[in-house]
């Protein structure tokens, strides 16, 4: 399956035309803080793309209109994909104990495959957890909550998921299976090895064989340990504490094995709004486990709840879409979609990240500014400048 698309220089000379809206929602969301963005739309009215701001902080040029980001989360949509296929084929359970595909990790016998694609399991969290009262348990090294500088220094060492989810499983679980929901990485590591047990293959095979070959996604990379980015791309920056000074580095190179599949692959706009288009039309999953996919649990967050792998949100104007973003480390990737995959939202974002998540209040009125133009008929407040 495939999307026709304009080529990048119809696509930019046409977007301040045909959809002035939309080149203006990005251009306010860069005003807002971010370095660069790009947009795609496919809609009643055809396919829109286009970017503003930068690729890179040294240079003028705009983000390329199809260049690869690291998709961070949007990864679990994926590997959620390809354990409900298996499910479909009658591989795996869904409510069966994950511990009857994994036994040597010792998994709570109670956890089952549902629980990992729902974050319903209440695994500790190996990158870290922040609990109610507002302490914080940290995990790895990872470039948020602390001053940056051990995860700069490790941003190339390699992590295996069995290493990671050992972690995980030595520190306390945050509630008793089923009984709440909080989102964990460690889940879809687990989900990971259960694929390579379940089929005898790597993730990333299963992944080409069952899902981007299939749908002709040739810009998307499962990258394991692999620290590059395929050309082109906008640069992705960090700012952290060194010896008492910022410093500000491209950090667009590093080894995501730290992530794993929890939020390590790379994709592009067009990629992703090929694969959830056609995720949410059947394509790749029979209607029972599609279903099950998009059947919402409560998360406590305001309007979005979530099913196996995808956020199920409610507009502003009291649509359903379905959704998942990830953000890593100066890149920011988003993908929404009606539940009948016809319409269809994805963004890439570049910008200056930091330990203290400075982005971090810009982000959802960035999201919000674009899901209510295109999903709510520009229902939307303009994005506010950041310091």
């Amino acid at each position: 399956m495939t999307i026709t698309t304009r080529t990048g220089t119809e696509a930019l000379d046409a977007a301040g035309q045909d959809r002035p809206e939309l080149q203006k929602a990005i251009e306010e969301i860069v005003d807002s803080g971010f370095t660069g963005v790009t947009l795609r739309v496919h809609d009643e009215r055809g396919e829109w793309v286009g970017s503003a701001g930068r690729a890179d902080l040294g240079g003028t040029a705009k983000p390329p209109i199809n260049g690869h980001v690291r998709i961070a989360s949007n990864t679990k949509t994926f590997t959620a994909t390809l354990v409900l296929q298996l499910v479909a084929e009658g591989k795996v359970g869904l409510d069966t104990a994950v511990d009857n595909y994994l036994p040597e990790y010792g998994v709570d016998r109670r956890i089952t495959v549902r629980m990992l694609l729902q974050h319903t399991s209440g695994l500790f969290n190996f990158t870290g957890e922040v609990y109610e009262d507002g302490t914080i348990a940290h995990g790895i090294p990872v470039p948020y909550g602390t001053t940056g500088e051990e995860w700069v220094d490790k941003r190339f060492h390699t992590y295996r998921p069995e290493e990671l989810v050992r972690l995980a499983l030595s520190r306390p679980a945050r509630f008793e299976p089923g009984t709440g929901w909080s989102y964990s990485n460690t889940n879809y590591v687990l989900a990971r090895l259960l694929i390579e047990k379940v089929t005898g293959r790597s993730l990333a095979e299963e992944m080409r064989s069952r899902i981007l070959g299939p749908l002709g996604l040739s810009g998307t990379v499962v990258p394991d340990a692999s620290p590059e980015i395929p050309q082109p791309h906008a640069h992705a920056y960090y700012r952290y504490e060194d010896g008492g000074q910022q410093k500000t580095i491209d950090i667009t190179r590093y080894n995501p094995s730290w992530v794993s599949t929890g939020g390590d692959m790379i994709s592009t706009i067009q990629d992703l709004a090929t694969f959830i288009s056609a995720l949410m039309g059947g394509k790749l999953l029979p209607a029972e486990q599609l279903a099950e996919m998009c059947t919402p649990r409560p998360t406590g967050i305001p309007k979005m709840d979530y099913g196996l792998g995808v956020f199920v949100q409610e507009t502003d104007c009291g649509g359903t879409i379905i959704t998942h973003n990830g953000g890593q480390t100066g890149h920011v990737a988003l993908m929404y979609s009606t539940p009948d995959g016809s319409r269809t939202l994805t963004a890439a974002l570049n910008y200056v990240d930091d330990a203290d998540l400075s982005t971090a209040a810009a982000m959802p009125a960035a999201q919000q500014r674009l899901v209510n133009e295109v999903f709510c008929g520009g229902q939307a407040e303009p994005a506010q400048p950041t310091d």
